[in-house]
């Protein structure tokens, strides 16, 4: 990290609240780290650490501590680490089925959790938010005595707009323009903001800072429901596109002649060819059998030798293949992760996407881009939207604590 300026070594105004934010991040991320290595890390000597790891200590936001005994001879450097225990988050994930909230120490450790059914029945705000916020309230009532909530995050599956979390467009249960971020926010009554982002994103957000994808630059995450949607990092940064819509791979056009219909009014989607219906249908099974456990059914059964769940897989993974080719040749990424339930998916039909990758990706791109399933499994998008929640925080440590 570049050094700051400083005033009689200090940092001072804005420079003091981004270096603050930036070891506070460091360790909320990396955990327990010495005040020699912040130092060598932020660039600055270890007597600036030493201020800026007080205040953050005076704050409750940091511990300071001997480290665990090593074997090591001599006097061991103090440790910073998070106050898990004092600072969290309230982390939602609304998936087609199924709804999430968690409680989230400062440091990224689920505490706690609660989990609900979400019935697939339409335009459902006020259902949803109100599962929600009850759940959320009995997650902030069993916190530790003392314990302060920080921000408050949300992964939702559809395309959000920026700033205010409202659902512009959510095409597997028909929502629009559904102000979701308002409403969750009233109903918990915190007096926290409420930010919401798409899943896809989130989760690609997650596996960059803390799963797969850590230290790689350009990253493209595929998530996986009942359709398919794309967060892509580059550069270290998520692209977001002009109006925060972008990276919506799961409807980029693979098959326009003979496509499959897509929820977004189009055809030959790449979701609509390799998402949950399309799998399920290939492999004969029937049109009321849905979700996560009947598509992992039907990979299993693959690998048990099934023919017509073989078959479907090496549709879906043909059609699975052709997508990302088309996200490595335009982006080169370092690395493409397979979230969600396309984490099975890519497990039963690697070979098949192998291939297709093989035979259509420039040969320079091809060699570096690696293909990795999610580290953080069904929490990344939890996980995800538990940083979104904390980006105040670590943003202005001291301003959000305060408040």
């Amino acid at each position: 990290m570049p050094k700051s300026p400083t005033v009689d070594g200090q940092p001072s105004g804005d420079s003091r609240r981004r270096s603050l934010g930036a070891l506070l991040r460091r360790v909320h991320l990396g955990g327990p780290v010495s005040r020699a290595g912040l130092a060598e890390w932020l660039g600055v000597n270890r007597s600036t650490v030493l201020a800026l790891t007080s205040e953050l200590v005076a704050a409750g936001l940091v511990r300071e501590g001997f480290p665990e005994l090593t074997g090591r001879a001599g006097r061991p450097s103090l440790v910073v680490r998070p106050a898990s225990d004092r600072v969290y988050v309230l982390a939602f994930d609304i998936a087609v089925d199924r709804l999430v909230a968690a409680r989230v120490g400062l440091g990224g450790g689920i505490q706690d959790r609660r989990e609900a059914h979400r019935a697939r029945a339409g335009v459902d705000l006020e259902t949803v938010v109100g599962v929600l916020a009850d759940l959320g309230r009995q997650l902030h009532r069993a916190a530790a005595e003392g314990a302060v909530c920080v921000g408050v995050g949300a992964s939702y599956c559809g395309m959000i707009r920026p700033g205010d979390g409202m659902v512009r467009f959510g095409p597997d249960l028909g929502w629009v323009d559904q102000a979701f971020g308002a409403e969750l926010e009233r109903r918990l009554d915190l007096g926290l903001p409420v930010l919401v982002g798409n899943e896809a994103h989130l989760g690609a957000l997650a596996e960059h800072q803390r799963g797969v994808g850590v230290g790689v630059r350009n990253l493209v995450y595929l998530h996986g429901d009942v359709g398919v949607g794309g967060g892509i990092i580059v550069g270290g940064e998520l692209l977001g596109g002009d109006g925060g819509y972008g990276s919506e791979v799961g409807h980029m056009l693979v098959n326009p002649y003979d496509g499959r219909p897509c929820g977004c009014g189009s055809r030959g989607c790449l979701e609509a060819e390799v998402g949950e219906r399309a799998l399920l249908d290939a492999a004969g099974r029937p049109a009321d059998l849905t979700g996560r456990d009947a598509v992992r059914e039907v990979v299993e059964a693959a690998g048990r030798g099934e023919p017509a769940a073989r078959d479907a897989l090496r549709t879906i993974g043909d059609w699975l293949g052709i997508g990302v080719a088309n996200v490595i040749n335009l982006f080169n990424p370092g690395m493409v992760v397979f979230g969600g339930v396309l984490r099975e998916v890519y497990r039963g039909a690697a070979p098949h996407v192998q291939r297709r990758i093989a035979a259509n990706v420039l040969p320079v791109s091809r060699t570096r881009a690696q293909l990795r399933v999610c580290a953080l499994g069904d929490d990344a998008t939890l996980v995800g939207a538990a940083e979104l929640g904390f980006a105040r925080l670590l943003a202005d440590p001291l301003g959000v604590r305060a408040g």
